[in-house]
C-alpha cells in the first residue's frame, strides 16, 4: 500500500539525469526554445506538485508553474552548474510561492481536486489508489506534505530539502519519519 506513495515519482527520475538538465539549461541560456520545452516536459510535474503543496490552490500553483518557467527562460544565463539543476528550479518555484503567499496573505485549504491534479496519471495508479493517496496526503501537516512530496515525487535528498525549506536537517528527518509513520498507520 505504501507503494502508491512512490508512484508519485516524477518523470525526472525515470527519463533523465541532472547532467541532461544542465545541458538543457545551457541550451535555454542560448535562446533554444526546444530546450525549454524539453525541460518543461521533464520537470513540470515536480514543480507543480511542489507549488501545490505550498500554496494549496490549483490555480495559484498553475500560475507559479508558468512564472517559474518564464523565470528559468529569463534567468538561465545566470545559472551556475553545480550538479543540482532541479534544486535551482525548485528554489525559483519556492520564491514565487512565497511571493504569491505574501500577495494573498490568506492560506486556502487544499481541495481534493487540487491534489488529484498534482498526482501524475500513470498506469501504476488506479482511480482507487489515487483516491487513497489523496486522502493519505491530507492526513499530513503542510510541512510534512511538502517534505514527502520533495523526497518521494521530486527525488531530493533530505539535506537538499532542509536547504530549500530553510529547516534544520534533523527537523526534516524527524518530520519525514513522522509523516511515513502517520501514513503507515492510516493505511492499516
Amino acid at each position: 500500500e505504501m507503494m502508491i506513495l512512490f508512484a508519485l515519482t516524477s518523470d525526472i527520475k525515470q527519463s533523465t539525469d541532472y547532467a541532461d538538465l544542465d545541458s538543457l539549461l545551457y541550451g535555454i541560456s542560448n535562446g533554444d526554445k526546444k530546450c525549454l520545452e524539453q525541460l518543461y516536459q521533464v520537470t513540470h510535474t515536480s514543480v507543480y506538485s511542489f507549488a501545490l503543496s505550498v500554496l494549496k490552490n490549483h490555480h495559484d500553483a498553475e500560475d507559479v508553474l508558468h512564472d517559474c518557467y518564464v523565470a528559468v527562460w529569463n534567468g538561465a544565463e545566470s545559472y551556475v552548474s553545480r550538479g543540482k539543476p532541479m534544486a535551482w528550479i525548485i528554489t525559483i518555484a519556492k520564491n514565487l510561492c512565497l511571493q504569491r503567499m505574501r500577495e494573498r496573505k490568506k492560506a486556502e485549504c487544499t481541495s481534493q481536486e487540487g491534489w488529484e491534479l498534482a498526482i501524475p496519471d500513470t498506469d501504476m495508479l488506479t482511480m482507487e489508489d489515487r483516491s487513497i493517496l489523496v486522502t493519505c496526503m491530507e492526513q499530513l501537516s503542510d510541512e510534512e506534505r511538502q517534505i514527502v512530496m520533495l523526497h518521494a515525487a521530486v527525488g531530493f535528498k533530505h539535506r537538499e530539502i532542509a536547504r530549500i525549506m530553510e529547516l534544520p536537517l534533523s527537523t526534516v528527518l524527524s518530520k519525514y519519519a513522522r509523516a511515513l509513520k502517520r501514513l503507515k498507520q492510516y493505511l492499516q
